[in-house]
């Protein structure tokens, strides 16, 4: 396993342990909150000050904030966006996989694979036709080859693949529509 993967794993084991703590899930969040999120979205890089700025809070009060949202798990972490293509990563694919087998011990081995090829950067478990759907990047065709027919198809339990590459990406975000979901907040918050 990466480093990016174990780093991964240990946050999402933080974020359960943090919800088993305050027994509440999703968290409550405030207007505050939200409009918070929304600026760190818009640009991770913005300082303490300008966001408690922004806000019409102290810097300890954003602080308070920002240890609470993390703790909670709601602030997974702090990351880049790399374009892809930039550094080689010219394919963009979605593998849709059917297992064979869906025991347990199965599952548990798909999904520990899965984890453990570089080139996945997204894979999710689904209702219909297909029992995930994985999203890859590599460099070229070759590399392609290689990751369905070296990696996902010598998984034991795979029963079938089915490839998509992507010919152009019409919409890439990874801001969340907080404002979809104010129906859900419940609650207020600090200063």
């Amino acid at each position: 396993m990466d480093e990016s993967t174990t780093r991964g794993a240990e946050s999402a084991r933080k974020q359960r342990a943090a919800r088993t703590r305050s027994g509440e899930w999703p968290p409550r969040l405030d207007e505050l909150d939200r409009r918070l999120l929304g600026l760190l979205q818009q640009d991770g890089r913005a300082t303490s000050v300008e966001l408690a700025r922004r806000l019409d809070l102290s810097p300890p009060g954003l602080q308070r904030r920002l240890r609470r949202l993390e703790a909670a798990g709601v602030i997974r972490g702090y990351t880049t966006l790399v374009n892809r293509e930039a550094v080689g990563l010219d394919l963009l694919c979605f593998v849709e996989v059917k297992l064979a087998h869906h025991r347990p011990d199965c599952v548990a081995r798909f999904r520990d694979e899965v984890q453990a090829i570089p080139e996945v950067l997204e894979c999710h478990y689904l209702t219909g036709e297909s029992d995930y759907l994985i999203k890859i990047v590599v460099p070229n065709h070759k590399a392609l080859e290689t990751v369905l027919f070296e990696g996902l198809m010598r998984i034991d339990g795979v029963d079938r693949i089915h490839t998509s590459i992507v010919v152009n990406e019409v919409k890439l975000s990874t801001v969340l529509p907080l404002g979809a979901s104010r129906s859900r907040s419940r609650g207020g918050g600090e200063r």
